[in-house]
């Protein structure tokens, strides 16, 4: 199995060596390359070879006398359970089982730790609410009560070991002005086992942790550099074994653990997931939501290579992986990069960003705007000050004339368009006259002018004589 020669083999083929004139038909390849190198012995291995083993095999009882069928099977039963014992005992795929099972019980205990840490933060308010708001670790909080219990322990008791002095301080007055109920001693130590429990699960999974890492960098040092402990340790699980995550396309590595997302995208004709469990990788969380995507693929890519060279390759360092990483980081700035440098001119040189100081203009209120009575401007010298009083004077003085210049010349206006209309009105009744030679008596005084101005009396005098004339 492991490629070696026996003792009790190697005394047959020395034997054998002597009296050989052909090639030594051989099962396994390794083993005839040992053979030949120590005892000089041409060897041959082909599936010719392997139909001639199965052959042997099938026709032992006859080959081998004085050897009951019975025996014979019973044997073949014990060499196949020993050599599935060994190749169990030294297969890769019993150290995949080991990390997929360390992966699951490891998610398993952080939902049991947040839940029992939940309800100890419930249970213990009711007797001491502040505590949960000045400790926010979950740890720190459990040892507290662990080693406290009544919140009138507080005074007394000395919390150096777990909280800073400005943080015991606070602990300490909140404690003599705490708004929570009594509890009885048995509630306490109810609560004190609840935090024992809390405190050997936080315990037990940094210790997990530890085991995980380092059988992640024994069996997939690459993908370890290269997503992390976690994330190489969910892929694994994901897909059943180191092996058969080999398998796999970078394209489905990429989506693997957002198949459900995958075949929702299908079915609606949407966009598909561009990351799955690849997501939690370092490299994709530091990166900016628009090249999000590029590097899922590109670490996707990567993440492959690393996957089948940590199957398949004999090497056990980590050289590749810290490689594409490297290459993977460069990549990444230059993509952030790319957003910076100029639109136009050589595109290499970087765009020139101005500092950027914050000025803060601080606006008042400006009571002028509330009424409505004319003001004066705002910018104002400091001589106009005391010519206050005098301005009003000389407004109102200029506002009297503008207006009695206004008004002498709409009279004017007036008075040019009476003008016009009695001078069309005389001509059109000349011309009346002289086509129907019919004398018109003279327009009385009550009777209404055609003009729609109102004439004055002594333009009305004017009139008449003229009319006089005429007839």
């Amino acid at each position: 199995m492991e490629g070696k020669i026996n003792k009790q083999l190697k005394k047959v083929l020395k034997k054998i060596v002597k009296e050989a004139h052909e090639p030594l038909a051989v099962a396994d390849a390794k083993l005839g390359g040992v053979i030949k190198e120590k005892l000089n012995l041409s060897c041959i291995h082909s599936p010719v070879v392997n139909e001639l083993m199965r052959g042997i095999r099938s026709q032992m009882d006859g080959l081998i006398p004085g050897v009951e069928p019975r025996e014979m099977a019973a044997m073949c039963l014990g060499l196949a359970h020993s050599l599935s014992r060994y190749r169990l005992k030294f297969s890769a795929d019993k150290v995949d089982t080991m990390i997929v099972q360390a992966i699951s019980l490891l998610d398993d205990l952080d939902k049991e730790l947040n839940n029992y840490i939940m309800r100890c933060r419930e249970w213990y308010g009711w007797h001491f609410p502040e505590l949960g708001k000045i400790i926010s670790d979950n740890l720190t909080y459990c040892k507290c009560l662990q080693k406290v219990g009544d919140r009138k322990n507080y005074a007394s008791a000395t919390l150096s070991e777990l909280l800073p002095e400005e943080v015991e301080a606070e602990v300490k007055a909140a404690a003599e002005i705490s708004m929570g109920t009594e509890v009885s001693e048995e509630d306490i130590c109810n609560i004190l086992h609840l935090c024992t429990q809390v405190i050997e699960i936080s315990e037990y999974r940094t210790q997990l942790y530890e085991y995980l890492q380092n059988r992640m960098m024994a069996i997939a040092p690459n993908v370890t550099v290269m997503v992390g402990e976690l994330v190489g340790a969910r892929l694994i699980a994901h897909a059943g074994s180191l092996l058969n995550l080999a398998k796999h396309a970078a394209s489905t590595v990429q989506i693997l653990g957002a198949e459900k997302a995958l075949f929702r995208a299908l079915k609606s004709r949407r966009d598909t997931p561009k990351y799955g469990l690849i997501y939690h990788a370092s490299l994709v969380g530091q990166t900016s939501p628009k090249h999000k995507g590029k590097i899922s693929r590109m670490l996707a890519a990567k993440t492959v290579l690393a996957i089948r060279y940590d199957a398949f390759g004999e090497d056990s360092s980590s050289a590749m992986g810290v490689e594409n990483r490297a290459k993977l980081e460069a990549r990444l700035r230059t993509l952030e990069d790319r957003g910076i440098r100029k639109i136009s001119g050589t595109g290499k040189a970087l765009a020139k960003t101005e500092k950027y100081e914050h000025k803060s203009e601080v606006k008042t209120y400006d009571p002028s705007a509330d009424s409505t009575l004319p003001t004066c401007s705002k910018k104002r010298k400091i001589e106009e000050v005391d010519k206050d009083d005098e301005i009003p004077e000389k407004k109102a003085k200029k506002s009297k004339i503008k207006v009695k210049a206004e008004e002498e010349e709409e009279e004017e206006e007036q008075e040019k368009v009476l003008v016009v209309e009695e001078e069309t009105s005389i001509k059109k009744k000349k011309k009346k006259d002289k086509k129907k030679h019919i004398k018109e008596e003279p327009l009385s005084e009550e009777e209404p002018c055609t003009s729609t101005a109102i004439p004055s009396p002594e333009k009305k005098k004017k009139k008449k004589k003229k009319r006089d004339n005429e007839d």
